[in-house]
Parts: structure tokens; sequence; C-alpha cells
């Protein structure tokens, strides 16, 4: 039988990327990950691992070992979550990881009911955008993620994670000043409008970045992007100063009156979706349970 604890490394390997990253995240030294990976080789008795320049990439044996470690520690999430429905008092640390606004719109008052109805449930949350959140889900760094996304930009989900829909957040065009005409002018011209404008924008790589360009370019023009943040309070205070156009959802202002004008996007691409995220093993826990019953009514409160 192979040794469970070297296969869960030979998982991080893969999650992870490389050995010195598995050894950050768990606390050892990179010879004692390579050598128990050796050791894994040797009860397997193939080649697990192979060189790629400085690195090291699985083996297609290697891929099949990590497929049936994933199930097996499937299957021990929910041996865990079975033992935690069988207690009578929520204990332990859930870990969350969530993007900005609704960090701040949906997270505290989450925190507030958790509080009062589990209060021996310690909560952890790191603010983390959702391309790098998930993929820590995936590593088992977090028990929950809050995720996007946008119009038009599907993101298919490794089989192994399970979402759920929260809410849809209204989108909006941001200006920097207010329009002349604002109601003889079209979503899709108002956006022209901008287009000599500096805009604000996320990072590259994120799915809100390429939904923000892609609505751009199908108004005809490329945005001059001089400003790039994950941060939207940023942005929505660019917008304030007359510095930058910016796409804003309406969780920015978590509930209170828009401060800048606003312009209603064109059809299609008005709302973007936010969901929870967790690992299909872990869906039945108590406490995720708990924590999206938790989201959930944080979404409905004034």
């Amino acid at each position: 039988m192979f040794d469970l604890h070297r296969l869960r490394l030979l998982r991080e390997l893969k999650h992870r990327g490389t050995l010195a990253a598995v050894a950050t995240a768990l606390s050892y030294a990179p010879s004692s990950v390579s050598q128990q990976l050796s050791q894994l080789e040797a009860e397997v008795g193939v080649r697990l691992l192979e060189p790629v320049g400085r690195r090291v990439r699985l083996t297609e044996q290697a891929e099949i070992l990590v497929a049936h470690t994933e199930a097996v520690l499937e299957r021990l999430e929910r041996a865990e979550a079975d033992i935690a429905a069988s207690l009578t008092d929520l204990t332990g640390t859930l870990r969350i990881a969530s993007f900005q606004t609704a960090a701040l719109a949906l997270v505290p008052t989450a925190l507030d009911l958790l509080r009062d109805r589990h209060p021996h449930l310690r909560v952890h949350v790191t603010q983390m955008e959702p391309e790098r959140a998930l993929s820590a889900l995936q590593a088992r760094d977090f028990d929950l993620v809050l995720a996007e996304a946008y119009p038009g930009n599907p993101n298919p989900r490794p089989p192994e994670l399970e979402e759920e829909d929260l809410l849809d957040d209204p989108l909006h065009l941001a200006l920097p000043k207010p329009p002349d005409d604002a109601h003889a002018e079209s979503p899709m011209a108002a956006l022209r409008s901008l287009a000599d404008h500096p805009w604000a924008m996320e990072p590259e790589g994120t799915s809100a970045r390429h939904w923000a360009m892609t609505l751009c370019r199908d108004a005809g023009f490329e945005p001059d992007v001089r400003f790039e943040t994950t941060d939207l309070l940023l942005h929505l205070r660019l917008v304030e100063q007359k510095h930058a156009a910016a796409f804003l959802p309406d969780l920015v202002w978590s509930g209170q009156h828009p401060t800048v004008a606003l312009r209603q996007l064109p059809r299609g691409q008005r709302t973007r979706r936010i969901f929870t995220v967790v690992r299909r093993g872990r869906s039945q826990h108590p406490a995720v349970l708990a924590c999206r019953d938790a989201l959930r009514r944080a979404v409905i409160l004034p």
C-alpha cells in the first residue's frame, strides 16, 4: 500500500509547482520533500518526476496517482464533515478567501452572524483575488472562496470544486464628470465618449480586465489604461477626482448612495455573478454550511 503522506506531497507538487513551494507551504526542508518523493517512486516502482530545466514535472503515472489521491482526500474530508456534524458545538477554524468588494460589503455581516450562532468557531479571512484563491482552495489552503464571474467570461471549474450562487452584482460605467445629456446618450455611445480619457482597470490576467478590455474594444476603441490595481476603492477615488473612468460594481458602495455619475452598460454586460466555491468533499461540513448560510443572509440584510 502506498504511503498517504508521500502521496499528499506529490499532490502538493502538482498544485504548487515547485519543490521549494511545497516545502514552504508545509514547513519542510526542500531536501526532505525530495527525499520523500524519491521514496514514493521506489514504492510505486516507476518514475514520477522528470526534470524540465531547473524544475520538475509529473509523469503520466504521477498524474494517475494524484487523481486517486484527490479521491482519497475528498473521502477523508467527507469523514471529517460527518464527525463535525455529529457534534453539538461547532468548533475549529474556517479559512475564507474573498476579493475586496465582497470582503467589505458582505464578510463583516456574515462574521457577525457566525459569531452569534457559533461563538466557538474561529474564522480566518484573507483578502485575495479569485484567480489566486481558487488555486489555493485546490491546494487546501482555504475551505471556502468568494469568487466572481464577469459577463462572457465563463471560467470552467475543476470537477473537485463546487459552486453556489450568492448574488448578481450590477455593473456600471463610472464617469469622471456628469454627462451633458444623460438621457439621450446610449450605453455604447457613453463608452465611446470616453475613448480618449484615462482609465482605471484591474491588472492584466484577471477576468475583470479581460471583460473590461473586450467591452471597450466592442465599442471601437483601445482604452488608455493608466491605473492598474485590484483595489476598486482606488478606482472609485480616481473617478471621484476626475483622473479616470472605470467600471464599478454596486458592492463598492456597500449599500450607500453612489458618489459619482453612473451610466448603464450595454445589454448582456450589466451584472457580475458572485458565488462561493468549496471543495466537493468539504461542501457538507457544518462550518461551510454555516458560512454559506451567513453569507446568504448578509446579502439580504440592510
